[in-house]
């Protein structure tokens, strides 16, 4: 018996409709999103942004985390799985030979989007801003990039909540009587809560982005709180790694777990941005307009 351990088993389901579950993980999603798009939207009015920019920033970033997050888990660490079921890249189905989804196709089950990796989300989402500045020129990439980054940081922590709610992204054992023991895994020892860590690292990110844009200057330098984003939010990412658990069996034994191989360029980027010589006084002299791509 593990007495400074804490069994966590909890139900991963919040309600079902139908052949439709609703999970504690998509709540997540949806309260990430929502703070995500009110805490931009402060920004944006503190800026005097148009408020029309920012809906459709908001579609944006949406369309490309999910996106992005589903192919970083696809090409990233289960591609030998994909390759061969192909449709269920982005179909929020399984293929199972007991069940029937919806009452009349043999041989899957409705999933919902299980399996997200958070290196996808950050190229979809930098890949997204391309986009969006190509249609919404009112001020540059890396404004647009400064800014919504601290949404995004905020968001993190609840997509790691989600991830416990789950029991996945799990560490490793801690070989001591501390730590969660995942009884839905059909564990009887404890490990350290991973998600939880980032979760509360991510928590801090926030709030040093958030200081920095509100008080002080540094958002007059294009470039540097997304590059302070990229080395902080990726840093923790590398350490906690140590006390994750590989996703993939047959990587255990890397060197480096490769959440921390693809954290690296993102880090040496954030450092790049960070300590860039830039003119500020040429920065954000653009006033607000929409130019269609």
């Amino acid at each position: 018996m593990h007495l400074l351990s804490i069994n966590w088993n909890p139900s991963e389901i919040l309600f079902t409709l139908g052949p439709i579950q609703i999970r504690y993980y998509s709540l997540m999603f949806i309260i990430a999103f929502s703070l995500g798009y009110y805490i931009t939207k402060r920004i944006y009015d503190n800026e005097g942004i148009e408020i029309k920019y920012l809906d459709s920033l908001f579609m944006y970033a949406v369309v490309a985390t999910l996106l992005g997050a589903r192919l970083g888990e696809v090409f990233f660490y289960n591609w030998p799985y994909y390759q061969d079921h192909l449709i269920e890249i982005l179909l929020p189905i399984k293929e199972d030979a007991n069940s029937t989804l919806f009452g009349f196709i043999d041989g899957y089950k409705f999933t919902g989007f299980a399996g997200l990796a958070s290196h996808g989300a950050a190229i979809g989402i930098i890949v997204a801003m391309y986009l969006y500045r190509r249609k919404y020129q009112y001020k540059s990439l890396l404004w647009i990039l400064d800014r919504i980054v601290i949404a995004v940081a905020i968001g993190g922590v609840f997509v790691r909540i989600g991830n416990f709610f789950n029991s996945e992204i799990v560490g490793k054992y801690t070989g001591s009587d501390f730590g969660v023991v995942f009884l839905g895994r059909g564990e009887t020892l404890p490990r350290h809560p991973a998600q939880l860590y980032e979760a509360f690292c991510y928590v801090i990110v926030f709030a040093i982005l958030y200081y920095t844009y509100w008080k002080t200057d540094k958002k007059n330098k294009e470039g540097y709180i997304f590059g302070l984003f990229l080395v902080l939010l990726w840093t923790v990412r590398f350490f906690v790694e140590f006390v994750k658990k590989a996703q993939i069996q047959e990587r255990e034994e890397w060197l480096l777990l490769t959440g921390q191989w693809l954290s690296i360029p993102f880090i040496i980027a954030g450092l790049y941005f960070m300590f860039r010589k830039t003119n500020d006084a040429d920065t954000n002299a653009k006033s607000p307009k929409t130019v269609a791509s």
